[in-house]
């Protein structure tokens, strides 16, 4: 059912959108890691998931199941329901399980969709999956104009893998100070592929 919902999901953005891919060929193959995209809308999930390849897992917030057709799309996509604010911590035991079957896993690290098309703060989430699992997390940049738009030109870029040994190795807890490091780390770097450098 995964990989027919995803090739059905292949096929319908490829005809509602021009997509272009920059830095996926230098991924590591077979490897499950963390892919931190912004997020712009609600077509950014199965947008990033049809482009990795293996099987994939998400968080999404619990409002997108409501809709049954949607729900049972991204639920066939590997999204698991996330209650935002409940302060649940058995969601890091979840994506680390996700992460040891092989699965990769797909987190918005601003926690909501940006408005303006811009990188929003973030939070350290990706980074204390990272440390619980050992996987590197991935920065991923989603590109387009203001609205999507049949046909819209958009690119997704990946950015090379965070290594969670340069953050966490040796410690059995991740220290608070490590976290907010590689939290900042990726963050700047989604920023990077989004917004290109300062001038």
């Amino acid at each position: 059912m995964y990989y027919f919902c995803r090739n059905l999901v292949w096929l319908a953005m490829h005809i509602a959108f021009s997509i272009k891919t920059e830095g996926r060929e230098e991924l590591p193959k077979k490897t499950a890691m963390i892919y931190c995209p912004n997020h712009r809308s609600n077509a950014d999930p199965p947008l990033v998931a049809m482009l990795i390849k293996g099987r994939m897992a998400f968080m999404a917030k619990d409002s997108l199941f409501k809709n049954k057709l949607f729900g049972w799309l991204i639920r066939s996509l590997g999204a698991f329901p996330v209650s935002r604010g409940s302060g649940d911590l058995t969601i890091l035991d979840t994506s680390a399980d996700k992460l040891r079957e092989g699965k990769s896993l797909m987190i918005f690290p601003e926690g909501t969709r940006s408005k303006d098309g811009k990188v929003g703060k973030g939070h350290s989430g990706a980074a204390a999956i990272s440390a619980k699992s050992g996987a590197a997390i991935v920065p991923v940049g989603i590109c387009y104009g203001e609205k999507l738009r049949f046909r819209t030109r958009i690119v997704v870029k990946f950015g090379k893998p965070i290594p969670a040994e340069e953050y966490f190795e040796g410690s059995s807890e991740p220290d608070p100070r490590a976290l907010v490091k590689m939290k900042k780390r990726y963050m700047s770097e989604i920023k990077l592929l989004v917004e290109g450098e300062e001038k």
